[in-house]
């Protein structure tokens, strides 16, 4: 027996013996039926000095059968305790965050100027590519998604559907939200997505290659906005600011992660991306029960399924049994 057996309730066994006692306690089940007359029976029996009694024919019963009936017996009593097979503890994921992804894709993320095993492609496709590892590792956060560029807009709300948050994801292409870079306006979205939640722990990365250009809020006043709600948020710089064609505005989204007790990157490739990723699963890690979840496969359907087998077999020998003491006394 595998040392990773157990049976749930063991308790169930007490009642192994109940039709043992039902057996001993229980009054013979009587059947009346017609007697036969005998004519002169009186008169005879003076003759013979013999008086007749009152008597009742008791069957014998049959040894198999009994061994069958406690056999079923039980095995229903196995299905009852429940057994099964436990596994190794395993801590429970505890879903106690909201992960905000708040993704630029205005037109500067179409730049070709990124290489993905050998082959140039655009910033955003680069970063989609490595985006969908990340979600899928976050198993335990509530994610969602925001796009921005001249506007802002929600892709995702908050879920825990990852499956259709990557397919969502990449659906979005460059350009859906219009051409420039509105850091400030996506901020504020955010933060109005997290104010409709309950959850307490909230984070937010926000994901740019550009400069703000909006005018309706600045960057630092909605990050101001953002550490009175306790959002932490995470910037990520997209390209090199040394390069003549990257408008970055490095300084900005450092203030920004500075303000709101979070961290500033900057990715140049999709292998610093990754590092990044993996940079941010530390700092923000999956959380879990206290309470550990032990796996089980039950085995309850076993002995079941042979009671049944017996119960059938059972009924097919009785039935032939009969059929055959019809025919014998016919």
């Amino acid at each position: 027996m595998p040392d990773n057996f157990e049976i749930a309730y063991p308790w169930i066994f007490i009642l192994i013996l109940l039709p043992v006692f039902i057996y001993w306690l229980a009054p013979a089940f009587r059947i009346k039926s017609a007697s036969l007359q005998v004519p002169n029976l009186e008169k005879t029996a003076s003759l013979t000095g013999l008086k007749p009694k009152d008597s009742a024919l008791v069957t014998k019963k049959n040894k198999l059968v009994s061994f069958l009936l406690f056999i079923i017996w039980v095995l229903i009593l196995m299905t009852l305790s429940s057994p099964r097979l436990v596994g190794e503890p395993e801590l429970k994921i505890k879903t106690s965050r909201n992960f905000l992804i708040v993704a630029d894709i205005s037109f500067s993320m179409a730049n070709s100027d990124w290489v993905i095993e050998g082959k140039r492609t655009t910033r955003w496709e680069a970063v989609k590519s490595v985006m969908h590892e990340f979600i899928e590792k976050r198993t335990g956060d509530r994610m969602g998604l925001i796009f921005f560029g001249s506007s802002a807009y929600v892709q995702v709300p908050f879920t825990s559907d990852l499956k259709t948050m990557e397919l969502l994801l990449e659906e979005a292409d460059v350009g859906m939200a219009g051409q420039m870079t509105n850091i400030g306006k996506a901020v504020v979205k955010g933060i109005e997505m997290f104010d409709q939640d309950t959850i307490k722990t909230k984070v937010m990365l926000v994901l740019t290659d550009g400069v703000d250009s909006g005018t309706e809020i600045l960057p630092l006043d909605a990050a101001d906005l953002a550490k009175k709600d306790s959002i932490h948020i995470y910037t990520l710089g997209i390209g090199d600011p040394e390069n003549s064609g990257s408008d970055l505005d490095e300084q900005t989204l450092k203030e920004i992660s500075e303000m709101t007790d979070a961290r500033y990157f900057r990715a140049i490739d999709t292998e610093q991306l990754s590092e990044i990723y993996a940079e941010l699963d530390k700092l923000e890690p999956i959380e879990y029960e206290e309470e550990t979840f032990i796996p089980a496969t039950l085995l309850y359907y076993y002995p079941l399924t042979l009671a049944i087998v017996l119960t059938l077999i059972l009924s097919l020998m009785l039935g032939i049994v009969s059929l055959l003491k019809n025919k014998r006394d016919g």
